[in-house]
């Protein structure tokens, strides 16, 4: 299911992108999509560190300690007030420090949270779209500081390396491989085998439903743009976006290095690349951070940030909560996912306990 890696040798070496600053504009349904789920990690963070523990709980003092981890934007003790809906303290015992732990909605939402995690349809859901992480640009391997980035993004158990993989040795092995940027070895995922009928885009999937295929899907497939009320392109980016649109489509899951990294046919190979990435996440969003680590990894880092600020359309960086969020505009109508993971159904859930009075 692959496409052959063989393009006109014009495309190769075309660099007709003008010099100018495509203009940011703020997309308030986007933003609100992002800061909805203030908090939200973090809170399930503490949450799986509570459960981990044998009594369900852990001293106040002790869950203190966990701030720099848990990258916490207040102190625990105001974390654990804030959100009083989730956690709640109490006393052990006489004389015992006090604990803190689950309230009993929040451990029921843990329960439901865990039978996704377990449902098989999930399991399986999960392990294809890490295996396709792991095949994009033609790679099989991974750093596993890379996957713990994603980890939260790609709807990961937080356990998932002994609840996970190890029952699923067809697909994946904890390897050594040396470290891309400094040359170290460290731990990484790899993949046992390639996954042909894994290697299918979403966008190629798309076509394939409309009934195209072969060269045609090719030269047929374009990335939905979707703009902000009052954003305007300059005419002549206009024009090199839809000339831009009209090369030939290569997959994510090829290996197409040889292709000028300059050229435009480049470009859409790495947008192609980006636009997978946030296909397998199910908030269809991650820390623009998270995507550079990964492009590093590929050796694309630099492609990567031209691409984001080159297709506005496709790609919208939300500046909220003290980060940048790259979100995947298609994959939400104002500021609601399209079609909605299990997981994040169950997120939202615990946004709403967040909220509560």
């Amino acid at each position: 299911m692959v496409l052959s890696t063989k393009l006109p040798h014009q495309f190769n070496h075309i660099r007709t992108f003008v010099n100018v600053k495509v203009k940011w504009v703020r997309d308030p349904y986007l933003d609100t999509a992002v800061l909805k789920e203030k908090d939200l990690k973090q809170t399930i963070s503490l949450k799986n560190q509570l459960i981990s523990s044998p009594s369900k709980s852990l001293s106040v003092y002790t869950a203190s300690q966990l701030k720099a981890s848990l990258n916490l934007s207040t102190t625990t003790a105001k974390f654990i007030e804030k959100y009083h809906c989730v956690f709640t303290q109490f006393q052990p015992g006489p004389g015992l420090p006090p604990h803190v732990k689950l309230t009993p909605q929040a451990f029921s939402l843990h329960k439901e949270e865990m039978n996704v995690h377990n449902s098989p349809s999930n399991r399986d859901d999960t392990v294809q779209r890490l295996a396709r992480l792991l095949m994009l640009a033609g790679m099989a391997k991974l750093p596993l500081y890379v996957i713990e980035r994603l980890k939260w993004d790609m709807g990961l158990p937080h356990d998932y390396v002994t609840t996970l993989l190890a029952d699923y040795p067809d697909y994946f092995d904890v390897c050594v491989m040396e470290d891309p940027l400094f040359g170290k070895d460290l731990l990484a995922l790899e993949l046992v085998s390639w996954r042909k009928e894994l290697s299918v885009s979403e966008l190629e999937k798309r076509m394939l439903s409309l009934g195209f295929n072969g060269d045609k899907r090719r030269h047929d497939i374009a990335f939905p743009i979707f703009l902000p009320r009052g954003f305007d392109l300059e005419k002549r980016v206009k024009t090199w976006v839809a000339d831009w649109q009209k090369l030939p489509y290569v997959s994510p899951y090829e290996d197409a290095f040889h292709l000028d990294s300059s050229s435009d046919q480049a470009e859409k190979w790495t947008v192609a690349i980006l636009h997978e990435l946030l296909s397998l996440l199910v908030s269809k969003k991650t820390e623009r951070e998270n995507l550079l680590c990964f492009g590093e990894c590929l050796g694309m880092g630099s492609r990567f940030k031209k691409a984001l600020v080159h297709h506005p359309g496709i790609f919208y960086i939300s500046n909220k909560i003290r980060t940048q969020t790259v979100v995947l505009r298609e994959a939400y109508r104002k500021d609601f996912l399209v079609n909605k993971h299990p997981l994040m159904g169950v997120r939202y859930w615990y946004i709403n306990l967040m909220n509560k009075a």
